[in-house]
């Protein structure tokens, strides 16, 4: 909240100024100059530097819309200006965990905010204000619910109707559970802007009395049941109503495979080409061959982050995908992070070293470090132009340690061809837990050129003990011979 002069009052506290013409200038300000002010303590709730892509999706910091409650405290003028200001304002009341709402409901007649985040939290006694809230159809301003599976069905039965002023719906069960979710078929919300789901069953982005007529900024519907998983051509045409979309995000449940993707496609070839003007975020999680099926069907002139996931397939083949971001500037990239973790791999790109928000994500989800290293390098393989833009690497490991018996040669042919991608990699950093794999891939073996792997690598940084050092030295002093000489750099660990 933005702060009052102390020539006002200080608002939190008890204490008035003793100096009877400080407490005086407030009262000088006319009704325009205080709601001037009001206006400016009004709080983003959310803000502008976040990089969690899970709290930008469920809209920010929510209980910033208490921020007026103090303010109506402060004197009897305050509170009929500000009051009779509410839509001037944006006032809201916030239903969340702890608030009486069936008495906040009798006495005030504000918007709501309904929001219950938190799976593991006790819902039992918040059920009959959350149904009550919901009922009251013309003043629900927001929705985010992520509770219970079975409380959240009730709170969905409860949500057949029109809401007139909804502006922002965020509907997610509990993290791991299955669920096939369904909307009443009589809800509708003119206004909505912000569409957030997850897990449910039926084809929401086909669903004409959803969308038509509505401006949506986000459409985010993730972890659809396989069951719903709509043909191109059909998201095309729904996502052509949508001219002011800004982020879209598409997923399926589980893999659908890539034969079954094909085999729509033969039947139903795409036709449907749409421009989507505003997008600046697109997010998509299931089949390659569903997203190659997309791209040369969209124009996204102002796209500025692009996040791909995939399942784990026999093969990833996306030239389409290279065509996308080599015609689109603004996914260019020339730092990188490429990370190993319990059940993925995944490289993000940064468009200059030292920013923290990236502009592209792949991330391929498989179990198995074998499957991810040959997964990973062959869907770089087929980005190696992208990713030949890249002069400065990061490479992470977040699994367990491996054991000796799986650092065999075999092994290290894949963690070369992986790499390879990167072929113009000026600045190297490799940390604790990664330093074992990557030594063992640039050792040079006998008719094996030392530039054969990062041929532009000038800086190798690592932060791990000084046995690191002792396992880069024969690389180092290759690269020496053959005229290409890196420095060894050590970083401390922050």
């Amino acid at each position: 909240m933005l702060a009052f002069p102390a020539m006002f009052i200080n608002i939190g506290s008890d204490a008035v100024p003793e100096n009877r013409s400080l407490r005086m200038f407030i009262y000088i300000l006319d009704d325009d100059s205080l709601l001037n002010i009001f206006h400016l303590c009004r709080p983003v709730l959310l803000d502008d530097d976040v990089a969690d892509d899970g709290r930008i999706l469920e809209g920010g910091e929510w209980a910033r819309e208490r921020w007026w409650y103090r303010l109506v405290q402060v004197c009897q003028r305050w509170r009929s200006l500000i009051l009779a200001s509410a839509s001037h304002l944006r006032l809201s009341l916030l239903c969340t965990y702890g608030i009486p709402v069936t008495k906040m409901l009798a006495h005030s007649p504000l918007p709501l905010t309904i929001d219950y985040l938190g799976d593991d939290r006790d819902i039992a006694t918040e059920e009959e204000g959350i149904i009550l809230a919901l009922q009251h159809r013309d003043r629900v301003r927001r929705i985010r619910l992520r509770v219970p599976l079975l409380n959240l069905q009730k709170f969905i039965l409860a949500m057949d109707g029109e809401f007139p002023i909804l502006e922002y719906l965020f509907i997610e069960p509990p993290t791991g559970l299955s669920s096939e979710l369904v909307l009443p078929n009589t809800f509708k919300a003119p206004h909505l802007r912000h569409l957030v789901l997850s897990d449910f069953g039926s084809p929401i982005v086909t669903s004409p009395s959803l969308i038509t007529g509505i401006s949506l900024v986000t459409l985010s519907i993730q972890n659809i049941s396989p069951s719903a998983h709509s043909h191109p051509t059909d998201l095309l045409q729904q996502l052509s109503l949508l001219p002011y979309l800004e982020i879209l995000g598409i997923s399926v449940h589980s893999p659908v495979p890539n034969h079954e993707v094909e085999r729509k496609l033969l039947h139903k070839p795409v036709t449907t080409h749409v421009t989507l003007p505003n997008l600046r975020w697109f997010g998509f999680r299931g089949a390659s061959t569903y997203l190659e099926a997309l791209l040369p069907q969209m124009t996204t002139p102002l796209l500025e982050k692009l996040q791909i996931s995939f399942f784990r397939q026999p093969n990833y083949y996306t030239p389409y995908l290279l065509q996308f971001m080599g015609a689109t500037k603004s996914l260019r990239f020339d730092s990188a992070r490429l990370a190993l973790y319990k059940n993925m791999i995944d490289v993000e790109g940064y468009p200059h070293q030292g920013t923290t928000m990236y502009n592209f994500s792949l991330s391929i989800h498989c179990r198995d470090l074998d499957w991810q290293v040959v997964s990973g390098a062959q869907t770089f393989r087929s980005l190696r132009t992208v990713f030949s833009a890249v002069e400065h690497l990061t490479l992470e490991f977040f699994r367990y340690p491996i054991s000796p018996e799986a650092n065999n040669e075999v092994d290290r042919i894949h963690w070369r061809e992986l790499l390879m991608s990167f072929s113009n990699v000026k600045t190297l950093h490799v940390d604790d837990d990664f330093f074992g794999q990557i030594s063992r891939c640039l050792q040079v073996d006998d008719g094996e050129s030392p530039t054969q792997l990062f041929p532009e690598l000038k800086e190798l940084e690592y932060s791990m003990p000084y046995a690191a050092k002792e396992a880069f030295m024969r690389f180092i002093v290759a690269r020496q011979n053959a005229g290409c000489p890196v420095t060894l750099i050590p970083l401390e660990k922050s």
